[in-house]
């Protein structure tokens, strides 16, 4: 991912309101990256600094690797999990910047 386009989706997750999730495909339609992918690469190399906890798989599932951190941290800003899952009905607005 070039550095302007890692920049972007940056930008959105850093975005993402406390409470709220978004999927990897969500983030990278935001910031024009084709593949769901390349978010989940960013962040694996990159994300520390980053509300990584916020993105999720689309069916709304966490990492497998950092599942029990991630959903303890979503539950910690009021989001729902059930049964290992974050239900939304609806996609999540996030402001671009």
């Amino acid at each position: 991912m070039d550095p302007e386009t890692a920049e972007r989706v940056r930008e959105i997750i850093l975005a993402i309101p406390v409470g709220t999730v978004l999927s990897y495909g969500e983030v990278a339609a935001l910031a024009g990256v084709p593949n769901a992918r390349h978010v989940g690469r960013l962040l694996s190399e990159d994300g520390q600094d980053l509300p990584w906890h916020r993105v999720l798989r689309a069916d709304g599932t966490p990492t497998p690797h950092l599942a029990a951190e991630q959903l303890a941290r979503l539950r910690a800003e009021g989001v729902t999990v059930v049964n290992g899952r974050v239900s939304r009905s609806q996609p999540q607005k996030v402001q671009k910047k």
